[in-house]
């Protein structure tokens, strides 16, 4: 009776602490969106309130709309992170279901030779990782941008999605071989589908760095068709001189669509998170 008593308690606790999370995550996109509406002196002067008759300009959002072709920028970006976490999430969940299904010499060093990629940064082979692309004519390619991001993700999906996938029933997979499934239907139609916080969560940690990164595509990407958001927007800061309206503006039209990625896979984040918190 007590514990039954104390789980909507902890359930409240747990709600009430995500939502002061979000509160407190949203807070700079909320300034961020506000400040973008102003003029620059408004900006400077009342970051923190909202636009009135005298500050409200939409000078930043004119001037991003003539300069540079922001919706291209826009649709790179879009393509690199959407299939570079399907990348990670197919290959990820696959070499996760083999490590942690199947017993093999050698599972315990090829799973700790994959999450190598956890403690040593990729950037590290940034010359290694030009050169190769050079060789291969990807250069100025968003595939170039997928393939190191892709690798970039790969060891943390593996880490995360093994330990999950561990803790499958072993019944569940059996009664599907007795049933005559193969493996890919195993893991396609019943292991997958059990997973999906883990996938999220994965997604979710994975979608911010790509979507944000300026290094590799200013290294990789820097012709005009492949630039991503990141490195477009940086035509409005100047050594000198920075362009506050339209870097806001920029940053503001930036925030929409990873925002709606965040909200598709939010819900299953927060099963992940919260799965096995209150027995």
């Amino acid at each position: 009776m007590n514990q039954a008593r104390r789980n909507p308690l902890n359930m409240a606790a747990m709600h009430g602490a995500l939502i002061l999370y979000t509160v407190i995550a949203l807070f700079p996109v909320f300034v961020i969106l506000i400040n973008s509406l102003k003029t620059r002196k408004g900006i400077f002067r009342e970051p923190l309130s909202l636009p009135d008759a005298e500050t409200f300009s939409m000078i930043g959002y004119q001037t991003v709309l003539r300069q540079g072709d922001f919706f291209l920028y826009i649709q790179n970006s879009l393509i690199v992170t959407v299939v570079s976490l399907f990348l990670i999430l197919l290959f990820g969940a696959m070499a996760a279901f083999a490590l942690s299904e199947y017993r093999f010499r050698g599972n315990t060093v090829m799973g700790l030779y994959l999450a190598l990629g956890i403690m040593i940064p990729i950037r590290i082979g940034t010359v290694a990782i030009l050169e190769m692309m050079v060789q291969a004519g990807l250069v100025n390619t968003l595939w170039s941008l997928i393939l190191v991001y892709t690798a970039q993700g790969l060891p943390l999906a593996v880490f995360i999605l093994s330990e999950f996938m561990r803790q499958v029933s072993d019944d569940l997979k059996n009664a599907g071989r007795i049933d005559g499934l193969s493996e890919y239907t195993i893991f396609f139609r019943l292991v997958l589908p059990l997973v999906r916080p883990a996938m999220a969560t994965v997604a979710v940690f994975n979608m911010i760095p790509i979507w944000n990164d300026l290094w590799f595509p200013l290294i990789l990407a820097p012709a005009e068709e492949t630039k991503t958001l990141t490195l477009g927007s940086q035509v409005f800061i100047g050594q000198f001189v920075t362009d506050w309206n339209a870097v806001l503006s920029a940053l503001s039209m930036a925030i929409l669509p990873v925002l709606i990625l965040y909200v598709i896979f939010s819900r299953q984040l927060i099963r992940g998170i919260t799965s096995g918190a209150v027995k």
